[in-house]
């Protein structure tokens, strides 16, 4: 049923409320409170304390206008336990005339600490005259989320009607008695969770652990788990092509390479081998934390694909990786007689012409680019591989970009995402639900742990000392990372370029170099060449180095401003250093003073250099939309469920999806619909 059916909903109204998604009565009902407040008790003025909020009766000792910066009304009331001061700095004549001495006054709000007494600014009130009795509400009193022009006493008519409905039948039970949780129907928690009855624990509401919440949290996260199994059973219906390892091209490259890949890598490429032999599409998330050896992994799967006659597409989210993964993948695949295609951007005229060709014909085995290679006039030959680095980077649109590229020629790519930002494990069994995942959880040998620590700006000579000595006495390498986040990247390069040139003036001695994201590639390449050679001595750069670059003598790094950074980000930043065997160093110079998140956050990072342990941190610091990227993922905005808070419950909500699956087969659609409407399709990538 409509929402502009119900009473009072004309065209205005339902503007206001589908602004916040409401389309619909169902829509109204999910739309629940963000709190309660305590209407049903008159509180002595001594029992209340600052923080908390109350329903005070008391009388009027004296009432005052005080005239100063602010103009405001102030009215003393007593009751027999106490004195307490109400604040009004918006009113009327007629309000200040009817708050007279000796009059009855109930007033609720939030108990403040005041000078003399403690006080409520702006409380709301009622005059009481005679012996009139005012009823006090038999409910706690809901307090919704809204939009502008939308009261709560709108929310309260509104919600009134949407429950008369609900209590007729207007919602259908989707679960099976035997499987709802707490054996509570879904039109008694609504009913209650809209308008909680007095004898209510109230700090279970605000914990979210009262029985009615975790019916629907429990509902909402069932919805979420569903919808990736739906995904996962209708790709496993889709025909891939079967991918058998024959070692033409395995064996002579592993014999090459001059190191042995590590068991973790080993254990991965098996798992990811045996998928590609499957006829059905794989769908494999590695996670590797920074430096694990994530581009060896792929390139094994890429020649998997390739020694079958078919080509494979790797995406990467910046020009600077895509090209550096290009350098990597060319200096191990040429040696077998096979070409890299490059595609980005900024490649224009007849060398992009050619690039498309060589990727028509298949005479590129493997094409590598930023999301430049899924554009419309791109055409594989014989696409079977799709490889994504640092998904999190890439919307949903991207990503279904790619694998329609694959289906257009009557079949399914196989997709391997990559990570170097470990995902939580409850967070990737929600959000990743449909991907199986692979860890590469061993560092190769010969890397060393990162030294950090944060300073104070305002150390910044030492700083700059610290680098000098690390160039001049141990001959090592250093970075200098400027951070413009929120801003534009023109503001961001010119950062970078203004602390080049102070540094050159302050280290005449050093040959500094500039990497930023306004640079054509072929310079920044030459720049990154250069460093790598060993003739740079200190690089400054933006976020753009975050990953891919590998610089084994570099083992040092200053990220000025860290604190407007992600953990995650940090971490991946921190990842350019520490690459050989030396002792390396990563100085988070922050601007004080520094606000509580920042401190904790890098705190985090000072004590560790595990990513999965800074995953879940950055998860409870920023919450899972900033951790995820909200681009792909419907988890970031759920109505009520808490994937931190309720993230013990996810076992449980994996086993209740199957048991829907074989159960309720004929509901999994409705569910789903209920709790992710629009975004369902975005979840669906």
């Amino acid at each position: 049923m409509a929402v502009t059916e119900l009473k009072g909903v004309a065209t205005k109204m339902a503007q206001r409320l589908e602004k916040l998604g409401i389309n619909t009565v169902q829509d109204l009902l999910f739309h629940l409170p963000l709190r309660y407040e305590d209407r049903t008790q008159i509180y002595s003025i001594a029992s209340l304390y600052p923080g908390s909020y109350g329903t005070i009766e008391a009388t009027i000792l004296s009432s005052q206008v005080i005239q100063g910066r602010k103009r405001m009304l102030t009215c003393t009331v007593r009751d027999d336990t106490g004195t307490m001061t109400l604040r009004f700095f918006n009113f009327s004549v007629a309000q200040r005339n009817g708050l007279e001495n000796g009059t009855t006054i109930r007033a609720y709000g939030e108990i403040r600490r005041g000078k003399h007494h403690p006080e409520i600014i702006h409380p709301e009130y009622k005059v009481i005259h005679g012996d009139s009795d005012l009823a006090l509400s038999e409910t706690l009193t809901p307090i919704y989320p809204t939009t502008e022009g939308l009261k709560q006493a709108s929310w309260i008519k509104l919600t009134d009607q949407a429950l008369t409905l609900l209590a007729h039948g207007a919602l259908q039970e989707l679960l099976p008695p035997s499987l709802q949780p707490n054996n509570m129907s879904l039109n008694d928690a609504l009913q209650l969770l809209h308008r909680p009855h007095t004898g209510i624990a109230s700090f279970e509401l605000e914990q979210g652990t009262h029985p009615a919440q975790q019916r629907l949290i429990q509902e909402e996260l069932l919805a979420h788990n569903l919808s990736m199994l739906k995904l996962r059973q209708r790709s496993n219906h889709d025909a891939a092509i079967s991918m058998y390892a024959t070692g033409q091209l395995l064996t002579p490259f592993l014999a090459a390479l001059p190191f042995k890949p590590t068991a973790a890598q080993q254990r991965v490429v098996a798992e990811i081998g045996r998928d590609l032999e499957l006829p059905h599409p794989m769908m494999r998330l590695v996670q590797g934390d920074v430096g694990s050896g994530k581009t060896l992994v792929a390139a094994l799967a890429a020649l998997q694909a390739i020694e079958n006659g078919y080509q494979v597409a790797m995406m990467a989210p910046t020009e600077l990786l895509a090209e550096q993964h290009a350098i990597n993948f060319t200096a191990w695949l040429e040696p077998l007689g096979l070409k890299v295609g490059w595609l980005a951007g900024k490649l224009k005229g007849k060398a992009r012409t050619q690039s498309l060709a060589s990727i028509k014909n298949g005479e590129a085995h493997i094409v590598i680019g930023t999301h430049a290679i899924f554009q419309e006039q791109v055409e594989f030959h014989k696409l079977s591989l799709i490889i994504i680095d640092e998904q999190h980077r890439f919307g949903v649109h991207q990503r279904l970009g790619l694998r329609e590229k694959g289906i257009s020629q009557g079949y399914n790519p196989h997709q391997l995402i990559m990570t170097a930002t470990p995902i939580p494990r409850t967070l990737a069994m929600t959000a990743y639900a449909d991907l199986d995942t692979s860890i590469i959880d061993e560092l190769p040998p010969g890397r060393t742990p990162v030294t950090t620590v944060a300073v104070s700006d305002s150390r910044r000579e030492q700083v700059i000392d610290r680098v000098r000595q690390a160039a001049l006495n141990d001959g090592r390498q250093a970075y200098w990372v400027c951070t413009l986040i929120e801003e534009s990247e023109v503001l961001e390069c010119q950062a970078a370029e203004d602390t080049a040139e102070e540094l050159k003036q302050r280290l005449p001695e050093l040959n500094i170099g500039l990497v930023h994201g306004r640079m054509k590639p072929a310079e920044k390449q030459a720049m990154m060449a250069e460093f790598k050679s060993g003739a740079v001595h200190l690089l400054v750069a933006t976020t753009v180095i975050e990953v891919g670059v590998d610089v084994p003598n570099a083992s040092l790094m200053i990220i000025e401003n860290p604190e407007r950074l992600g953990l995650a980000q940090l971490h991946q930043l921190r990842g350019r250093v520490g690459r050989g065997a030396i002792a390396s160093h990563c100085v988070l110079m922050y601007k004080a003073p520094l606000s509580q998140t920042a401190t904790k956050r890098l705190g985090v990072l000072r004590d560790s250099n595990d990513g999965f342990i800074i995953a879940q941190k950055d998860l409870e610091i920023r919450g899972p939309g900033e951790v995820l990227g909200t681009k792909q993922t419907g988890i970031a905005d759920m109505k009520i469920a808490d994937l931190i808070r309720d993230q013990a419950l996810i076992p449980h909500i994996q086993k209740l999806a199957q048991h829907v699956m074989q159960q309720a087969p004929e509901n999994v659609d409705l569910i789903v619909h209920r709790w992710l409407g629009q975004r369902e399709q975005y979840v669906q990538a």
